[in-house]
């Protein structure tokens, strides 16, 4: 079965054409700057990127461009669109009543509009990939994954704020955790890679990118994670500030005459490394100017380890111990010094870091703690696009089946 997974911004669009049965990614890139002017990037499988620069005024445009280039005579690498047996949506956020991943229908469509108040930036283009995917190929399934799905086996300990319980009955303040379709990758395929049941493990998966997050995943379920009703909760990111005291808001608004949404967009947009260090929100910039002694980037970078380490060092507590750390995505997959400083704080426990493996793990699934560790550390690069087609596929399967 091949599967065309969609992943859209409000002027963006991330593809990849994925057949199933070999696992395998025949195609992939990117549409940028919708709305705007417009560019396909095209990546076939085994060929070389191309680059077209062609009006997208709508997604629409957009989706027609990268269907064109998958059929074109060239470099296409399908005979017709009857070639593509299904579409998998990545869509950031279904509420609590879309727990699972579902096959789109005018029922979820309204789900994932009301939903939009909790993703503003990014629920409204995921419904704009939707339907144009459903004009452009009418009768093909089409299945929405939901980020924050994956956590919503979490119990209501962890997802529930200490706020009046009517803002929870009214407006569903609660915990949702983001992520999600990474998180549920990495953890079964940890498990996987050692050769062990997912059922038998106490994992803690560490999703470090430019927007991070942690999940505390017990015997393969979901039992807490580091964002919340926003990927604003939680760990030190690029741009986002994690985890403050509340009233920081009320503070900054009042002595710097700012409303709540424009300090709001100095959390999301100017905080985190890019704010503490004046530098950029790149931890490679932070690095690189820690390493030159900039006090600053030092400070900033030792914030984020602690962050994590004391996350880290809860889900412990919460699971009753832990089997396996896993570190994914960008900053996790490659960040040599981050893994090595996290680890080390838990030597105390027995975990036995391994400092040649940690070098040599540059982006490959690969245990970076020594044979007699009691805990094992892992990297294992994060796949959505291949969970979302998994999941997908599974759907539509039992749809026909019936």
């Amino acid at each position: 079965m091949n599967v065309l997974v969609v992943n859209c911004g409000s002027s963006s669009l991330k593809f990849q054409l994925i057949n199933n049965d070999k696992q395998d990614v025949l195609a992939k890139g990117i549409c940028e700057r919708i709305g705007i002017d417009g560019r396909l990037v095209y990546e076939p499988k085994n060929g070389e990127k191309e680059v077209t620069d062609a009006p997208m005024p709508t997604h629409v445009e957009a989706i027609s461009m990268v269907l064109d280039a998958l059929v074109n005579n060239k470099t296409g690498v399908i005979e017709s669109l009857k070639e593509v047996d299904a579409v998998g949506h990545r869509v950031l956020h279904g509420g609590m009543k879309i727990t699972q991943p579902v096959i789109i229908n005018d029922e979820v469509i309204k789900v994932i509009e009301e939903c939009a108040d909790l993703g503003p930036l990014h629920n409204p283009a995921n419904l704009m990939g939707i339907s144009a995917c459903m004009k452009l190929m009418p009768g093909v399934p089409e299945v929405a994954v939901f980020d924050t799905a994956f956590h919503q086996t979490m119990p209501p300990k962890a997802y529930m704020y200490g706020i009046p319980k009517e803002y929870y009955e009214k407006y569903a303040i609660r915990k949702y955790g983001f992520h999600g379709t990474s998180h549920k990758y990495v953890s079964q395929r940890t498990a996987e890679f050692l050769g062990k049941d997912v059922k038998d493990l106490k994992t803690i998966v560490c999703h470090l990118g430019n927007g991070a997050s942690l999940s505390a995943v017990n015997g393969g379920v979901c039992v807490d994670t580091s964002m919340g009703l926003t990927p604003l909760e939680g760990l030190i990111m690029g741009t986002r500030s994690g985890d403050i005291d509340p009233t920081v808001v009320e503070y900054l608004c009042n002595k710097e005459h700012l409303t709540p949404s424009e300090t709001l967009t100095i959390l999301n947009k100017k905080s985190g490394m890019l704010g503490m260090t004046g530098i950029s929100s790149d931890y490679r910039d932070v690095s690189e100017a820690a390493e030159m002694g900039n006090k600053e980037a030092i400070n900033c970078l030792e914030a984020y380890y602690y962050r994590v380490i004391k996350y880290i060092g809860s889900y412990i507590a919460a699971m009753g111990g832990v089997d396996v750390i896993t570190f994914t995505a960008g900053l996790g997959e490659h960040g040599i010094p981050l893994r090595r400083e996290i680890c080390k704080a838990f030597e105390f426990m027995g975990l036995m870091f391994d400092d040649e493996a940690n070098e040599h793990a540059n982006a490959k699934e690969t245990v970076i703690t020594k044979p007699e560790s009691r805990i094992t550390v892992c990297v294992i690069p994060t796949n959505e696009e291949i969970q979302i087609c998994k999941e997908t596929v599974k759907l539509v399967e039992q749809q026909k089946n019936a």
